[in-house]
């Protein structure tokens, strides 16, 4: 094991890559597949991204760990292959979704293995090196498939840490049809302690906000709330109206909403439920009450976020943050938008983007999404200032835009165009007041609301095709070409 960080930078190489629709601006191996962000972690100083990869071919199969780091989430760099299936082990068939914790200074992995022959996923435990380079693979299993026989299916661990406790949790399906929570304290991270189901979509507020037969990679962090509730707040710091008050605590549980047959579609997205998290005075065990919830990403293209929480969610005067990574997979096209075939994606090499970082919080009891201040290092030259109508983009570019405070609404439209044909690749409304912040990179777009959730596309320019923002009557834009600093 080693101390010293051995990499490559990776956003400088992304710059030469020969496919046009290979992003610059979002850290990702040359060639491969990858999906779901995991281990994502703040350690030593470091931002460590890891995400399931497959180094040998554009397709989900045998999948490892990818790894890639920064100090400040705008330069990245590149690190070899962190975790990989080991013959005969746990996770022969796949190093599946899991966490990096720190566990008494020691970097710990933990993740879903699943053996060479099939049967249900393991959560395996790696000791890693302090700079998370080099790990220590030796099979061990730190929690099997509980013995209760409603629980056909899990999978995806997540650790959380509430009232000085440290606990686990994974994602369900039952027997019933519907899809489940299992709750594990974790005194010591190779003997988790299973304590049985912790939340089903048998509750109203689940059923509604986070339909699905499995909940796959299921997140818990405490967020921000800003909240002036008009009717008073009560001794447990819950507005008249059922609400969280501004400096109550508030905690998010998000979910990938898995179906069968979804083969990498994922019809129903993202979801997320908004709640309070309080101890339960007779088991003293972790309850979480939902009492709202809704999409978390408006766009076809985003599945499998990862949440690191940043600040102790318990630590007496902190303000909790959260980080969110997601997925942008590739697809044959969603929403009358052009994709890419299997053929195309393999002649590419590669598959896959990871999102930029994206902070969240809620306000006024809603999920808001916004993309971490740091990334706008990425700002090169202005193209416009205030500009209106339509407006060319350049393959790589971030756009603000902005509605007027009297008129300025309308619908704002990014298409893909050559001559006379068009492709609209994202629409959406605009409101007195209102602000959009548009990103492109290559293929990925990404679209944030100011007060609201993103969207997340793919999109494929062709020859000859270029990028045209369209604003309403009253609406202006500031553009930027993107650059990697310095």
């Amino acid at each position: 094991m080693t101390d010293l960080i051995s990499s490559t930078p990776a956003l400088a190489a992304a710059a030469t890559h020969p496919d046009p629709a290979f992003p610059r601006f979002h850290p990702r191996p040359a060639q491969g597949w990858i999906n779901d962000p995991n281990g994502i972690s703040y350690i030593n100083g470091r931002y460590h991204v890891f995400f399931q990869f497959n180094p040998e071919s554009a397709r989900h199969h045998r999948i490892h760990w990818g790894h890639v780091s920064s100090p400040d989430l705008v330069h990245w760099d590149e690190h070899p292959v962190a975790l990989r299936p080991e013959d005969g082990g746990p996770d022969e068939f796949g190093c599946w979704t899991g966490v990096v914790t720190d566990d008494g200074g020691v970097p710990t992995a933990a993740y879903s293995g699943v053996r060479g022959d099939g049967g249900h996923s393991q959560v395996v435990i790696s000791r890693g090196s302090a700079d998370l380079v080099t790990w220590e693979q030796d099979g061990h299993i730190a929690a099997s498939m509980p013995g209760d026989g409603l629980v056909t299916a899990v999978r995806d661990p997540f650790i959380f840490h509430f009232n000085g406790k440290r606990y686990a949790m994974q994602g369900a399906g039952l027997a019933n049809g519907h899809a489940a929570l299992l709750l594990y304290t974790v005194e010591d991270m190779s003997a988790w302690k299973y304590q049985g189901i912790w939340l089903t979509t048998e509750n109203p507020v689940a059923a509604t906000h986070t339909p699905a037969e499995i909940w796959e990679c299921p997140q818990l962090v405490q967020v921000p709330a800003e909240r002036v509730p008009a009717d008073g707040v009560a001794a447990d710091g819950v507005a008249a109206d059922g609400m969280p008050a501004e400096g109550a605590d508030t905690w998010v549980m998000m979910f990938s909403l898995w179906l069968s047959g979804d083969d990498h579609e994922h019809a129903n997205g993202v979801g997320h439920l908004i709640g309070s998290l309080a101890e339960d005075p007779s088991t003293g065990l972790p309850v979480f009450v939902p009492r709202s919830g809704g999409r978390s990403d408006l766009g076809r293209d985003f599945y499998a976020p990862q949440i690191v929480q940043l600040d102790s969610a318990s630590g007496a005067g902190s303000t909790p943050r959260a980080l969110l990574w997601g997925w942008a997979n590739e697809g044959p096209g969603r929403d009358g938008r052009r994709g890419r075939s299997q053929d195309e994606i393999d002649a590419a090499g590669w598959a896959g983007v990871l999102t930029h970082p994206r902070f969240l919080s809620v306000e006024d009891g809603a999920l808001v999404v916004a993309p971490a201040p740091e990334i706008e290092a990425y700002r090169g030259p202005v193209l416009a200032g205030g500009a209106s109508g339509s407006v060319v983009l350049p393959p790589f570019a971030e756009a603000v835009v902005k509605a007027g405070t009297v008129g300025g609404t309308g619908e704002v439209r990014l298409v893909l165009a050559s001559g006379t044909e068009q492709q609209v690749v994202f629409a959406g409304a605009l409101s007195e007041g209102e602000e959009l912040r548009i990103f492109i990179d290559a293929s990925l777009v990404e679209v944030y609301r100011k007060g609201s959730v993103a969207t997340t596309l793919r999109a494929y320019p062709a020859l000859g095709e270029e990028w045209i923002l369209e604003l309403p009557q009253g609406a202006a834009a500031d553009v930027w070409e993107l650059k990697l600093p310095e």
